[in-house]
């Protein structure tokens, strides 16, 4: 498959791909761990949560501290995440003029959730360019790096899978486009080592300006 036309829907992560909050929220992850008694260092953070649902993020701390994290637990950490992105969160280096310049429609796919979205593109102002085709993962059963989520907003925009192009910029949103059957343009330049996001399937790039010349580009397929 080449050119454009090869592709009909250009689904984006969030966190790290629109907005530039993946540095922030790991330091505030750092902190949040280690106060509930789990010190990580930040590219251990990286490694085992970037790119994955809250969901699996509250399993993961309550295996590793062999406790049930209450309701409502982090209500008590919320105010450390809204404090930092009001203060730090921009839009991703290049993103406003790649989505200027992108042809295709497009969504967004993210493991956060709608109020954390509404925050995040509201604060960058890339809130308004994707107005009802926002999905999240807390619509389907399964996060990444399972595919529901990507196979979701396809389905909800009526696109076969293989027609779907996915920028994202973890490891787990790139195993997750990988199965869910769609070309990954996997951004290298947030905190996922490009050895992470590199594999079949999938274009590995680091100028978030490139992204329209290479969709148009397409695939080998």
């Amino acid at each position: 498959m080449t050119g454009q036309d090869g592709f009909e829907l250009v689904v984006f992560d969030c966190d790290g791909v629109l907005v530039d909050s993946e540095v922030i929220a790991i330091r505030v992850d750092q902190r949040v761990l280690a106060d509930l008694g789990w010190d990580l260092e930040l590219d251990e953070i990286v490694e085992r949560f970037v790119g994955k649902s809250e969901a699996r993020f509250v399993a993961a701390v309550e295996q590793q501290l062999g406790v049930r994290l209450a309701d409502g637990w982090d209500r008590d950490y919320g105010h450390w995440y809204q404090e930092a992105f009001e203060r730090d969160l921009e839009a991703v280096d290049g993103i406003e003029d790649a989505l200027d310049r992108l042809s295709l429609p497009h969504c967004v796919a993210s493991s956060g959730s709608h109020e954390k979205m509404r925050r995040t593109l509201g604060k960058t102002g890339l809130l308004c360019r994707f107005q009802g085709r926002i999905y999240s993962a807390t619509e389907v059963a399964n996060g990444k790096p399972a595919p529901d989520l990507f196979l979701h907003a396809a389905a909800s925009l009526g696109t076969a899978p293989g027609r779907c192009a996915v920028v994202e910029d973890s490891a787990y949103g790139v195993q997750a486009a990988r199965a869910a059957g769609m070309h990954v343009f996997a951004y290298a330049g947030g905190v996922t080592p490009t050895s992470r996001l590199a594999g079949p399937g999938t274009t590995v790039f680091s100028d978030m300006r490139l992204l329209p010349e290479l969709i148009a580009a397409g695939h080998p397929g």
